[in-house]
């Protein structure tokens, strides 16, 4: 290679580039981020919002040759999946969130007098020493909750100043939301023309060995994606179902609260049923210990019908993953980027899997016997 002065500079150019991005790294890529925040939110919630939206337009009217049916099936089903969506996050929020509420402060309420009952339960144990059992007896627990209760309020004041503060946050935030949603109904309207424009320009650009390589490697991902995302909906609806039924006739309180909470963190591959679980119990225990054992029963054996039948005829065998590629997807998506690395990972997990199993089971079978 002739290193003329063209040559050089631009060696020079692309060094300092690199330069730039190694030291300047942290703030280009939250500007970037932020800059591009709603066209990323647009694409995750058109992506969401695509799955509803083309199950409703498989059934709305789909023999119909009529102009009206043609040119309202996008628009009347895009419509009724945002719907559906907005339906199902309020459902939850009524459900769940008046019930947490008011757990808490049951909770608060009842300390003290819970704190006494335990510690003179505890005066029967023969291993605990007495000396521990009088300082706990000493301390008085109405005072500390109500500590508690006050650093909490005051906390809830602080926050609360904060937020109105932040007016130009709050305002930002509602501009990137109203923007995201426009550009996902924009993608939903004319999905098939940017899928057009997207393929000829990679045409264009790409050797057409790399181009069947780039479509399928997105193609596969599509479909790991949406399978994933269906299955776990649909696993979470049944053992969301199953823990609302079960503890209606168990007389379990607060069942159709932690159906749905269990139905809600279910959609957390693995961990997400536990969470809710657990929760659900704590709340459960405010009112009756009797019926929070009943219920962790119970929910042990309903994680067992979820784990060995449910999980694996809708979730496992839609994505073709095994169990333990689906817990190393957890586990580093999870340390990687918290739930949503949970959510993501597995899809991604399988996508990949799949890749490689299909390039070697080709390769194997190229090969002369």
């Amino acid at each position: 290679m002739k290193l003329d002065f063209k040559t050089l500079f631009k060696i020079g150019f692309a060094v300092f580039l690199v330069y730039l991005c190694i030291n300047y790294w942290n703030n280009v890529s939250v500007a970037l981020i932020g800059a591009a925040a709603p066209i990323i939110i647009g694409l995750v919630i058109a992506y969401l919002v695509n799955i509803i939206m083309s199950s409703y337009e498989k059934h709305y009217f789909p023999k119909s040759q009529k102009k009206f049916v043609k040119v309202t099936r996008r628009p009347f089903c895009m419509i009724g999946a945002f719907l559906t969506v907005i339906a199902v996050i309020a459902l939850v929020v009524v459900i769940v969130v008046p019930q947490l509420v008011s757990c808490v402060q049951v909770v608060i309420e009842k300390l003290p007098a819970a704190t006494n009952v335990v510690i003179e339960k505890l005066n029967n144990v023969e291993f605990i020493s007495k000396e521990f059992l009088d300082s706990l007896s000493k301390i008085n627990w109405q005072e500390v909750t109500d500590k508690i209760t006050g650093i909490a309020t005051s906390g809830v004041g602080k926050v609360v100043d904060v937020v109105v503060k932040s007016v130009g946050m709050v305002f930002s935030t509602v501009v990137t939301v109203f923007l995201s949603i426009i550009f996902a109904v924009y993608i939903l309207l004319s999905k098939e023309k940017l899928k057009r424009q997207a393929s000829k320009v990679l045409k264009h650009y790409a050797k057409p060995n790399w181009y069947a390589k780039i479509v399928y490697f997105f193609k596969t991902l599509n479909e790991s994606f949406r399978r994933y995302i269906v299955g776990q909906c649909t696993e979470a609806v049944i053992l969301g179902v199953l823990c609302t039924v079960g503890m209606y006739i168990l007389r379990i309180p607060y069942a159709a609260m932690i159906g749905a909470l269990i139905a809600f963190t279910a959609l957390i591959p693995i961990a997400g049923a536990f969470i809710g679980a657990g929760i659900g119990a704590f709340m459960i225990l405010t009112e009756n210990p009797v019926k929070a054992l009943i219920f962790i029963i119970y929910i042990l054996i309903l994680q067992q019908l979820e784990g060995n039948i449910i999980y694996p005829k809708v979730v496992g065998t839609s994505i073709g993953l095994p169990a333990i590629w689906v817990l190393a997807a957890v586990t580093v998506g999870g340390g990687m980027f918290g739930i949503v690395g949970m959510l993501i990972f597995v899809p991604i997990t399988a996508a990949i899997w799949k890749i490689v199993k299909d390039d070697i089971n080709k390769h194997e079978q190229s090969e002369p016997a």
